[in-house]
């Protein structure tokens, strides 16, 4: 869905639209959506400019990759969101160029406007954790035969120990 300036300068925008899965893209990251991702909320274009609001709330299910035991995992979104959008500068900036704190909190759109499943997908990838753990109670994999700890013990004895670093392991400087 593409919400055009033409159109937001005549009326708001209200959305509820429902994306299949696989049509969001979050390649680079171990999240996967099998599940619908809906986004609903309004656009509206700010008078006198073409700087585009936007306020909505995504809902979903993704599947990530547990960084401890490799297992797949489920992972909701409920998250709400106000973005703002400007026109993208058209040619290169001559010099170095300032940013300000509320620079960093507006994205830009090129062409007649900004298309809903771009900023779906901005989102998403946003609020993905850098580290997903499936459970706080996650043991992982074994280091040695890679087996899942969470299904059971492994037979792996530990790796043997450096001796040449053992007097330093009792060491206890003097105050």
């Amino acid at each position: 869905m593409l919400l055009t300036v033409r159109e937001l300068e005549l009326r708001e925008i209200r959305f509820d639209r429902v994306y299949p899965g696989e049509a969001v893209d979050l390649g680079g990251t171990s999240f996967r959506s099998k599940q619908d991702l809906r986004i609903t909320g309004v656009a509206r274009l700010l008078p006198g400019t073409d700087e585009i609001t936007v306020r909505g709330r995504i809902t979903g299910r993704l599947e990530g990759e547990c960084d401890r035991c490799l297992e797949t995992s489920p992972y909701a979104i409920d998250q709400e969101f106000e973005l703002s959008y400007r026109p993208a500068p058209l040619g290169p900036a001559e010099g170095e160029i300032e940013l300000t704190d509320e620079d960093t909190d507006v994205g830009f759109y090129e062409g007649e406007g900004l298309e809903l499943l771009t900023v779906l997908r901005e989102q998403i990838l946003l609020w993905l954790p850098m580290h997903w753990v499936c459970c706080e109670e996650c043991r992982g994999i074994c280091p040695v035969c890679g087996a899942n700890r969470n299904r059971g013990e492994c037979c792996c004895r530990p790796a043997a120990v450096d001796d040449r670093w053992a007097a330093l392991r009792d060491f206890r400087p003097s105050r």
